[in-house]
C-alpha cells in the first residue's frame, strides 16, 4: 500500500486557546493513538490533500520531532460549511497488530444483465477492513461479468485473502437491477427494495463511533 508523510510539530498545550490558534494558522490539531501514551501534533492542512481527497488507500509516515511514526487515518473532522479540516486521529501501526481502514471498491468488467438491459447499482465505494499492515490491500477488485439481472454480489461471497471485512456477509455491495426502461412498471418496487436493503445493511454494519460522537479537546 502506498504511503505518504506527513510532517508535524508537537503541540505543548492541547487547550481550546491553542487550538483555535492553530487552526487559525491554517494548521490541523492531530493525535496518534496506539503507541505507549497518546502524541498530539500539528501539521500543515495542505499536507492532507494527498490522503484526504483522493479515491485511494494510503498508509501515513509522520515525522514529528525527529520520530517517524507508522500509521493510518482513523477519523477526521471537517467544519460544517467551509469544509476546512478541523481535526485527525491517526492509529499507529504495528508489525504484528491489526488495524481497521477503509479501502476502495473496484469494478471490473461488463455484466450479461447490463447487456441485457439492466443497470448496475454499486452500494460500496469503500469497504472496511481488518488485517495486520502488511496483508492491507490497496483495493478490493470485483468482476461482475457474470452477474445477470437480478444477481448480487454479497460482502461474503467476495474473495479475501490474508485480511477480513468488516460488514456482515449480507451486505449487498453491487447489484445488476431492471432498468427503469425495460420494465417502468417494476421500477418502483425495485427502488423500494434497494432502499429496504439500504437500511437493512446500514443497521447491520457494526457501530463506528462517528467525530461528533466523540469527546475530544482538540
Amino acid at each position: 500500500m502506498k504511503s505518504i508523510t506527513i510532517q508535524g510539530t508537537k503541540r505543548e498545550s492541547v487547550g481550546k486557546k491553542s487550538t483555535k490558534a492553530l487552526r487559525d494558522a491554517e494548521l490541523v490539531p492531530c493525535v496518534v493513538y496506539g503507541g505507549t501514551e497518546p502524541l498530539n501534533f500539528s501539521a500543515e492542512e495542505k499536507a492532507f490533500k494527498g490522503l484526504v481527497y483522493t479515491p485511494e488507500a494510503h498508509t501515513v509516515s509522520i515525522e514529528v520531532d525527529g520520530q517517524t511514526i507508522p500509521a493510518v487515518l482513523q477519523d477526521i473532522q471537517f467544519h460544517p460549511i467551509t469544509d476546512k479540516i478541523l481535526h485527525a486521529d491517526f492509529y499507529q501501526l504495528s508489525d504484528d497488530k491489526p488495524v481497521v481502514m477503509e479501502v476502495p471498491v473496484r469494478i471490473t468488467g461488463r455484466s450479461k444483465g447490463v447487456v441485457a438491459g439492466g443497470a448496475l447499482r454499486q452500494s460500496f465505494r469503500k469497504l472496511k477492513v481488518k488485517a495486520i499492515p502488511a496483508n492491507l490491500p490497496d483495493e478490493v477488485v470485483i468482476d461482475v461479468t457474470p452477474l445477470k439481472i437480478g444477481n448480487k454480489i454479497y460482502v461474503g461471497g467476495i474473495k479475501a485473502e490474508g485480511y477480513s471485512f468488516m460488514h456482515p456477509d449480507n451486505a449487498v455491495v453491487v447489484a445488476v437491477k431492471m432498468s427503469r426502461n425495460a420494465m417502468k412498471g417494476g421500477a418502483a418496487a425495485e427502488d423500494e427494495e434497494d432502499e429496504a436493503e439500504a437500511e437493512e445493511v446500514k443497521t447491520q454494519s457494526p457501530d463506528v463511533p462517528t467525530t461528533e460522537e466523540k469527546s475530544f479537546e482538540g
